[in-house]
């Protein structure tokens, strides 16, 4: 039995170094500043802050990638949660979004906080200044529930108009 364990030790170690061989893409795409949600809102200096702390290392192409991120297994776990944080909702793109995307966005942000849905816990563990006390999230649900939902109205509304022109 103790063989059997120590072969099992050994070939758990000689994965765990293979694995760390497998490469992880870290590079994030280029960033346009002229469709980045920051100065598309025009959001204040405490809106800002919160979101770049709590939201842009998945939410944007400006993820930065701490020692972690380069180690196997959470390597993959990293990029994984980065991939479908941007799938999801990217505000580096946020200017080439489609009005409903942007629509279904606006609505769910301030859900998402208010749940504590976002950040998620995991993320949180190794990354405190992303936690959000209970008047931050209140700052960004007020911003959401206030601002974005008038600027996107006039991006849908547009939209919209431009769809009934062709009829």
């Amino acid at each position: 039995m103790k063989r059997i364990l120590k072969m099992v030790g050994w070939l758990l170690l000689i994965a765990v170094i293979l694995i760390q061989f497998i490469p992880v893409n870290r590079k994030n795409p280029a960033v346009d500043l002229n469709q980045d949600y920051l100065k598309l809102s025009g959001a204040p200096t405490e809106v800002a802050t919160l979101l770049r702390a709590a939201c842009y290392d998945c939410h944007s192409n400006e993820s930065k990638y701490p020692w972690y991120a380069y180690v196997a297994p959470v390597s993959f776990i990293v990029k994984n949660h980065i991939n479908e944080g941007r799938s999801k909702l990217n505000f580096s793109e946020w200017g080439t979004t489609s009005p409903h995307d942007l629509a279904e966005a606006t609505e769910e942000l301030p859900e998402t906080i208010a749940e504590g849905e976002m950040p998620l816990q995991d993320y949180l563990w190794m990354h405190p200044e992303a936690r959000l006390n209970a008047a931050q999230k209140r700052t960004l649900i007020d911003w959401f529930n206030g601002n974005e939902k008038v600027s996107n109205s006039n991006k849908t509304g547009q939209a919209h108009d431009e769809e009934h022109e062709e009829d």
